[in-house]
């Protein structure tokens, strides 16, 4: 359990920090993180980190793809979470 705590954690830093710095590239109009790279970070339980870096740096708020999409993904991780993993994890 403290494992995935821990993966949970680093892997939503990792969001946060994909989201900083495409906001920062975008500014620049430099070459970009793909969405589906924020996407796999999100599905690979980093949903909270890109949410939070969304709508702190307010960066993708305006695309429905995000808006509905990292939401959604956090609400079907809650799911699984409380569904299966609480139960398996000690």
């Amino acid at each position: 359990m403290k494992i995935f705590l821990y993966y949970i954690l680093l892997v939503n830093i990792y969001g946060f920090i994909l989201m900083y710095i495409d906001k920062n590239k975008s500014k620049k109009g430099k070459w970009r993180i793909s969405e589906n790279k924020l996407f796999i970070t999100a599905i690979l339980f980093g949903s909270l980190g890109i949410f939070l870096g969304m709508y702190t740096l307010r960066h993708k708020t305006k695309h429905p793809k995000f808006v509905i999409g990292i939401p959604a993904i956090i609400i079907l991780q809650l799911f699984i979470y409380f569904k299966f993993l609480n139960n398996l994890l000690p």
